[in-house]
Order: structure tokens, then C-alpha cells, then sequence
């Protein structure tokens, strides 16, 4: 898994009617005919295929990141309740796909909330009112953001500076590049010291099976 650090990139706002849109689920997020893989790459073609493309199959101009000035954009700012919905791991492997590493909301859905650290991006939650003023902005002329995991900000294109809160465990392991698995791992001495104590303790539990 790729460390998060320091994220400065283009942010595209996903609005519907001039408001930014809430309760995107993973369905909208990844549809479900996208999901017959379970390699994480080549998933950014389905990523919000519903909005991206029309009903004949053609590219939706109007959508945010299929305008020219957001096709490579990396942080995306959405509406409350993002990513509820069923709990397919598919939706941030299609985000990252993309090149989508950092998803500033006012609330996620728990589990893609989770998913998110396991695979590397970083959901920032920040209230309803600052949301809508960071989407006002990226609808501008300049779209760079600067993300900054170690001082916990968001710096908006006029140098306006948002704090935002992460669990320390989950910082510390988005900031090695590690996912739960990858953590243990760190402890592998100890584990191992432990295995050794166990089967000489316990010998018998190494006969049972």
C-alpha cells in the first residue's frame, strides 16, 4: 500500500444541482457489472459509470470528471453519507484507479470509511458549510488543494487552512504506507517470540491436528 503524506493535486467537486451530492452509494460509486474482478486495476472504467456516461453509452460532458480541467484530479469533495450502500472493497480500488487518493466529506458510511484506510486513501471529514466552500472553490480557476496527513489540515487555493481529525493508529499506518495485515507485520519479532514461548509451554497443541 502506498503511503499518504502530503497530497497537493487538482480537487473535483461532485455537485448535482449546484449542491454537492449526498448519499453516493457504492453502487453509484462502482455498479455492480464492474465487480466480476478481483484485481484492483482497470476498475477506474466503471468508477461512477452512471454519471459519467449517458443512456446511449456516450461520455457525459457535464460531469465533473469528465471535464478536461478535473481528469486527472485526486481529491474529491462530496455530500454527507459517502460511500453508503453495500460494502464492496470494489469502490476504493475504482477511486484509486482513478488516482483518487484523498475523499473530503461531511460523514462516511462506516465500512467504506474502513476500507479507505485498508487501501490507502484518505477520508477527510470536515462540516457540511466548509465543504460547500471547498467545492466553490475547486468549481474556480484553481483547483490545487494541499492535503497534509502530519498537521492534519486541508489548504484551500487561497491559503485558507482546515483542521480535520484522524484516529492517531490509522494516521500513523496511512503515513507508512500500511494496511492492518502490513502493521502486524511490524510486531513479527514479538509474534514470533510468542509462537516459540506457546509451543514450549504447550506442547500438546502442536500434536492436536
Amino acid at each position: 500500500m502506498k503511503a499518504f503524506q502530503t497530497l497537493t493535486g487538482t480537487a473535483a467537486p461532485l455537485m448535482e444541482k449546484g449542491k454537492l451530492m449526498s448519499n453516493v452509494d457504492t453502487d453509484m460509486i462502482i455498479p455492480k457489472q464492474f465487480l466480476k474482478t478481483t484485481t484492483r486495476t482497470g476498475l477506474s472504467k466503471g468508477l461512477f459509470h452512471e454519471l459519467k456516461t449517458k443512456a446511449d453509452g456516450s461520455e457525459n460532458p457535464d460531469f465533473v470528471l469528465n471535464k478536461p480541467q478535473y481528469a486527472k484530479a485526486n481529491i474529491l469533495i462530496a455530500g454527507e453519507n459517502f460511500g453508503c450502500g453495500s460494502s464492496r472493497e470494489h469502490a476504493p480500488w475504482a477511486l484509486l484507479d482513478q488516482g483518487i487518493t484523498c475523499v473530503i466529506a461531511p460523514s462516511f458510511a462506516d465500512i467504506f470509511h474502513n476500507n479507505c484506510y485498508k487501501n490507502g486513501i484518505l477520508p477527510v471529514r470536515l462540516p457540511v458549510d466548509v465543504c460547500a466552500e471547498l467545492a466553490a472553490q475547486a468549481g474556480g480557476a484553481n483547483h490545487v488543494f494541499t492535503i497534509d496527513l502530519e498537521t492534519q489540515t486541508v489548504t484551500t487555493p487561497d491559503g485558507v487552512v482546515h483542521s480535520f481529525e484522524v484516529d492517531a493508529g490509522r494516521k500513523s499506518n496511512l503515513m507508512a504506507g500500511l494496511d492492518e495485515i502490513g502493521a502486524s507485520l511490524t510486531s513479527a519479532a514479538e509474534i514470533d517470540a510468542f509462537e516459540a514461548k506457546r509451543r514450549h509451554m504447550t506442547p500438546w497443541l502442536e500434536r492436536a491436528g
